[in-house]
């Protein structure tokens, strides 16, 4: 072969080869984007939240670049079957149910649930006898729906395309309870348009219906990128890079045990 033509296939084959590891270089994630603190859209348009830092670290880790889309709950998983991103964080429970569709990595989180009243009401405990004949909120298509529907089957069960949605039911006393993760609605109640409410209980998980904790989600046979990310949470959880994540937005090892 010629020194021209040999420089030439050399020239192809690195274009090739940068082409490629351009191509690798960023991983795309889907997130809510309406489930304050882990995730949210800023008034500029920004995408923050725990999953945010914690997806921007595993990133970091694996030495690719984040590339974040916002997508609708109920069309989260959907989504990724679908190939419109490579993996979801977007603190979702994992269950049986779900892994029937995708692949999990290991947890990153796990939190107890809670339930949310407004703070004049006379409901005084979380159960099926107190909440009977009473209106129940939960995000549909969570587990938290599915607690609700079968921990409290004489409830009034009302579910809600995002949170954002029964926390103005909840404000407007067009609800008398919701079920959600304590971090979520702490901070709510805690701002100024939680105010009109109170955390009741925390509630006892049901390990059939939340699973082990929170995990990140990819199709099912993408062993290698499942195993990169679990690497990286394993890592950051090591490093320190996790407990500063952590103390950004809790007071305690939101991690669980």
């Amino acid at each position: 072969m010629s020194l021209f033509k040999k420089l030439a296939a050399a020239t192809v084959l690195a274009v090739f080869a940068t082409g490629a590891a351009q191509a690798q270089e960023t991983l795309r994630i889907g997130t809510e984007g309406a489930y304050p603190p882990f995730s949210e859209i800023t008034a500029d348009g920004k995408l923050v939240g725990f999953d945010i830092d914690i997806a921007n670290a595993l990133c970091d880790e694996m030495k690719v670049k984040c590339e974040f889309i916002a997508q609708d709950w109920d069309g989260i998983i959907p989504a990724l079957l679908a190939g419109k991103y490579d993996a979801i964080v977007a603190s979702m429970s994992i269950t049986e149910e779900r892994k029937e569709k995708v692949d999990f990595t290991d947890k990153y989180y796990d939190t107890p649930q809670a339930i949310v009243v407004p703070k004049d009401s006379d409901i005084t405990e979380a159960t099926a006898e107190s909440m009977a004949d009473r209106s129940v909120g939960a995000q549909s298509s969570t587990t938290h729906a599915q607690y609700a529907e079968q921990i409290f089957p004489d409830s009034d069960i009302r579910l809600y395309p995002s949170a954002d949605e029964y926390k103005l039911d909840l404000a407007s006393g067009r609800l008398d309870a919701a079920l959600d993760d304590v971090i979520v609605l702490s901070e709510w109640v805690d701002s100024e348009d939680g105010s009109c409410c109170k955390i009741l209980t925390t509630l006892p998980g049901d390990p059939k219906i939340y699973g082990p904790g929170i995990g990140i989600a990819v199709r099912k046979g993408e062993d290698e990128l499942r195993e990169k990310l679990n690497a990286a949470i394993k890592a950051i959880r090591e490093n320190g890079t996790y407990k500063k994540i952590n103390d950004k937005y809790f007071d305690f090892d939101v991690y669980g045990g």
